[in-house]
């Protein structure tokens, strides 16, 4: 942990030292993105890019797999520690922006004391929480004081974040130890892609391209949250659900990974890896969404289709990382704990659509379609 944390103050005084050297630069007519997910960030950049002339950077972490294609006037930058040359112009972009728009907590934050005209923008990656995260996250009782302060320092550099309810600004508010003044209700940028209708076909005339069983059959979508034992199972008899399902359903499962490796599909004509396909645009041809503490239902919850929360850990979960509400309160479906219990919840079809509905209203109130415009117009004009 100590060796942890004096790797993270040496890189920071680095970045601290390099940023506060390309302030002495002006401030350009140019807008910058850190990217760690993507989806928000894709939306909010198209958006932009249709309506103003603003010079745009991206800058992707080492976990963005979002395929950025630079434009006239758009620059993709790798914003890793070895692309040295990038990195620079990278801190460069980040001391000369007037806006900066981020997708998750970065801890160069900590130390870009942006000149005052500059506006931080979270647009964060999630439209709701089950599980805690920032101050409030469990795990954070195990690091040391000076990572505290440091989140805190983080946190307090948003003069924005994006939310899509009344519930998640509440939950903003304790995780940052923010207040309603940098509350942005505009909405989730990435959820628009549920109202664009042509999209919704195009993406399953692409998905029926690559899988034509989707033609006739349905499909069932198992989006479990990643865990530390990922390595250890899948948690889930492929064997018997092909032996129920085969006939009327086909099975997308995204493997992590840890997974793929040594992983033997013994029905490649039921069961799909889509590891490399976007998860909003796979939940547009999900009949059945399976899950258990991840956001994921947060978003698909504006299509009104039917959800089942495979929580076979749930006490040991809930232990580790703390839930916001209680677990089965708030999940609007049921849960199961086996294999089994899925199989019979899909054919007794245990489904209250009302329920969902009732859930996307309360998680999703402030986004129905315009989020992208509406931050846009806030910010820009």
């Amino acid at each position: 942990m100590m060796a942890r944390e004096l790797i993270i103050s040496v890189y920071l005084l680095a970045f601290r030292i390099v940023f506060s050297f390309f302030k002495l630069w002006p401030l350009q007519k140019k807008t910058t993105f850190i990217v760690s997910f993507g989806q928000n960030v894709l939306f909010t950049v198209n958006e932009l890019e249709a309506r103003t002339d603003e010079q745009i950077v991206i800058l992707k972490t080492a976990n963005c797999s979002m395929p950025f294609r630079e434009k006239e006037n758009r620059r993709v930058l790798c914003f890793k520690a070895y692309a040295i040359l990038d990195w620079f112009r990278s801190v460069y972009y980040l001391a000369t922006s007037r806006y900066v728009f981020v997708d998750n907590y970065f801890g160069i934050l900590s130390v870009t004391n942006f000149k005052k005209p500059v506006r931080c923008i979270q647009l964060w990656h999630a439209a709701g929480a089950i599980k805690k995260f920032g101050l409030k996250d469990l795990a954070i009782q195990e690091r040391p004081q000076k990572a505290y302060r440091r989140f805190q320092k983080v946190y307090k550099r948003f003069d924005h974040v994006v939310v899509g309810s009344d519930k998640m600004a509440t939950i903003f508010k304790e995780s940052f130890g923010i207040t309603e003044n940098e509350i942005v209700r505009t909405g989730i940028p990435r959820t628009d892609l549920f109202f664009y209708h042509a999209i919704i076909d195009y993406c399953r005339k692409g998905f029926i391209r690559d899988f034509p069983a989707i033609k006739h059959k349905k499909v069932i979508f198992y989006a479990p949250t990643y865990r530390d034992d990922m390595s250890a199972a899948l948690h889930l008899d492929i064997d018997q659900l092909y032996k129920q399902f085969s006939n009327d359903y086909i099975l997308f499962i995204k493997l992590h990974p840890s997974l793929r490796e040594g992983f033997i599909n013994k029905h490649p004509d039921f069961m799909f890896n889509v590891a490399k396909y976007n998860t909003n645009e796979l939940l547009l041809v999900t009949d059945v969404l399976i899950t258990d503490y991840s956001s994921i239902p947060f978003e698909y919850s504006i299509l009104e289709r039917p959800m089942i929360f495979y929580a076979y850990d749930l006490e040991e979960y809930e232990q580790q990382r703390g839930f916001w509400e209680d677990y089965e309160t708030l999940v609007p479906g049921p849960i199961a704990k086996t294999t089994k219990e899925i199989v019979e919840i899909i054919q007794q079809n245990s489904f209250d659509t009302t329920e969902v509905h009732r859930f996307a209203e309360k998680w999703n109130c402030y986004s129905k379609g315009y989020s992208s415009k509406n931050i846009i117009d806030f910010l820009y004009f």
